[in-house]
């Protein structure tokens, strides 16, 4: 058979084109085969009378006889608009296959002829449809959840470390911060704690964050780790919001916590031990809660109960909840209470070496409850929430440490601050 395209051949012997693409024959009489395979293996222009030899040996025919067959061969063909019979004047014809025709050709299980027609694809077309699959790549890339995600991690970084005295103990700690940051000296966190009451019997070492978005330089702590796990008890979470020191006692902040925490509680859940098998749910939600504190030189102490909660539906995407309850320790402020829910999906990040879990939160659902009153203490909280309630559609958590009773987040609900949160598991 003579290829006519790299999908249509001619089976002279059969007398007939055969549609590789769509698998489908036409028919053709003797003269039409013969003629059409004379122009085939013809260099250029086929002259009328080598054309009348092949389709009529032996025999002498008119001329108008080969006008009539090459009419019949265009319309036989008139299916295939990249082959065309030319007529040149005073000459004869020519078969013009196009270019064109190579595009079908890809329908066809024939690995010749797709590397023919790569071949013959010029090479401008070929760098022009390169160009165009990139730029088609780059813009998914763009738009993607994941670009996002990456571009948002890399506003932090966490190659410093700073030496945290708490409570008398002094411990090297990680520090996150955000490239624009300034200021990044141990004491933007340590001038808040008053150093004649930095003393706590009760605490022989901890780990701990530091963390800051220039704004506010907050701090987790946990005491007291068993062989490198935190407990989960006793954390404390501190947040400057004002460059101001903010001179905290810490001998009394330890018993005030406590004293807090007991008396007004809003996110914190307590899971019973031991719970029994055939009572426990076939969803598990993964809870944290964590107690945030804000000093301020001449106000008073403002709490943040915060809580987050993940429930899985795939390996690394599910459910979001947050929740943020402040007040201060005289409640003179109505609690602020602000709730979100969304979907997340979990990403694994490296910030400078360091392993990062973070969580892209697109919110679907907030609820904001303004209080009926603020005080003086509250009222940079209340312009923060309210602004979150307005604006924000996507967030991004970052889970930089965790183990089996705790994990340490920087939230971006009140600013970007570190925490230490404790970890529980709930059936339901």
């Amino acid at each position: 058979m003579l290829r006519v395209t790299p999908y249509l051949e001619l089976d002279q012997q059969a007398k007939q084109l055969v549609d590789r693409a769509n698998n489908t024959t036409i028919s053709l009489t003797f003269s039409e085969s013969a003629v059409l395979y004379q122009l085939l293996i013809a260099d250029s222009v086929c002259g009328k009378e080598a054309l009348l030899d092949a389709g009529w040996p032996d025999r002498v025919v008119a001329a108008t006889s080969l006008t009539q067959c090459i009419s019949t061969l265009r319309k036989k063909l008139e299916a295939y608009p990249e082959v065309q019979l030319k007529t040149v004047a005073r000459r004869g014809y020519e078969l013009y296959v196009s270019k064109r025709s190579h595009i079908k050709m890809l329908a066809v299980n024939d690995a010749e002829s797709i590397k023919t027609a790569l071949i013959d694809v010029p090479m401008l077309v070929k760098i022009g449809g390169i160009l165009v699959v990139l730029i088609l790549i780059l813009w998914c890339w763009y738009n993607s959840d994941y670009h996002s995600t990456v571009k948002n991690s890399s506003l932090w970084n966490a190659d410093k470390k700073i030496a945290l005295n708490i409570g008398g103990t002094k411990e090297i700690v990680p520090m996150f911060y955000q490239s624009n940051v300034e200021h990044l000296h141990q004491s933007m966190w340590q001038k808040h704690l008053a150093p004649e009451s930095n003393h706590l019997t009760h605490i022989d070492d901890f780990e701990g964050y530091v963390a800051t978005d220039g704004r506010n330089y907050s701090m987790a702590v946990c005491p007291n780790v068993i062989d490198g796990e935190c407990t989960g008890h006793n954390l404390m979470n501190i947040t400057a919001i004002d460059p101001n020191p903010a001179g905290l006692n810490i001998s009394q902040f330890a018993e005030l916590t406590e004293r807090l925490e007991k008396r007004i509680r809003y996110n914190k859940i307590i899971i019973p031990r031991n719970e029994n098998e055939n009572e426990l749910g076939d969803i598990t939600e993964h809870h944290y809660h964590a107690d945030v504190y804000f000093p301020v030189a001449g106000e008073l102490l403002v709490r943040s109960d915060l809580s987050l909660s993940l429930i899985y539906e795939g390996d690394n995407s599910g459910q979001f909840y947050s929740a943020a309850c402040i007040t201060d320790e005289d409640c003179l402020t109505t609690p602020i209470k602000y709730k979100l829910r969304g979907t997340f999906k979990q990403y694994q990040q490296q910030i400078n070496g360091l392993d990062v879990d973070v969580f892209q939160v697109k919110v679907s659902q907030k609820e904001f409850i303004k209080p009926e009153s603020v005080s003086p203490s509250a009222m940079y909280f209340y312009r923060a929430i309210r602004k979150h309630d307005i604006t924000d559609e996507v967030l991004y958590f970052y889970r930089v440490h965790t183990d089996e009773n705790s994990a340490v987040w920087i939230s971006p609900i009140l600013g970007s601050i570190v925490a230490w949160y404790k970890y529980d598991q709930v059936r339901i």
